[in-house]
C-alpha cells in the first residue's frame, strides 16, 4: 500500500484474503486500512458452482458490480435474476440476498457497504478463514 497526503493506493497482494468454502474476499479500502470512515470497498470471487447463503446487512446498504462472470442474484426472497458483467446490484440493508456462480469460470465481483462495519462482521463469521496479504 502507499499513502500519498491523506489518500492511498492499494493492491490486493496488500491486503489479507477473507477465505470462505464459496470464494474469497478482499478488502482494499476499510477504516483499520485506508483510514475511510463511509464504506468499505473490495474484491469477491465466487468460485463455478459455488455461492453463499442467503443473508442480509442489517446495518448497511451494499452495492455489488459484476466483473467477470455469470451468475444468479437472488434479491428480497424473489425469484433470482442473471447477473453478467456490468451489472450493477444494489441492496438496502436489511434485505435477503444470495449469489451463486452458474458459469464455469470465477465469478469476479466489486462490493461496497456503507457505513463501514461489515468487515468486522465478516472476519467474525465462523466460516470465514484469513490469509495473510501475498506481498508487493
Amino acid at each position: 500500500m502507499q499513502k500519498v497526503g491523506t489518500c492511498s493506493v492499494v493492491y490486493e497482494s496488500d491486503v489479507e484474503t477473507l477465505v470462505f468454502p464459496w470464494g474469497t474476499i478482499k478488502l482494499l479500502s476499510e477504516p483499520v486500512l485506508t483510514g475511510t470512515r463511509s464504506f468499505t470497498f473490495g474484491t469477491v470471487v465466487v468460485e463455478p458452482g459455488d455461492g453463499h447463503a442467503r443473508h442480509n446487512h442489517p446495518d448497511a446498504d451494499e452495492v455489488i458490480f459484476v466483473l467477470d462472470g455469470i451468475g444468479e442474484q437472488m434479491l428480497d426472497d424473489l425469484p433470482a435474476v442473471v447477473i453478467r458483467p456490468g451489472a450493477s446490484i444494489y441492496i438496502p440493508r436489511g434485505v435477503w440476498h444470495s449469489t451463486l456462480n452458474t458459469g464455469e469460470k470465477p465469478l469476479r465481483l466489486i462490493i461496497v457497504y456503507a457505513p463501514v462495519g461489515e468487515e468486522n462482521v465478516l472476519r467474525a463469521l465462523q466460516e470465514c478463514t484469513v490469509q495473510p496479504p501475498e506481498g508487493p
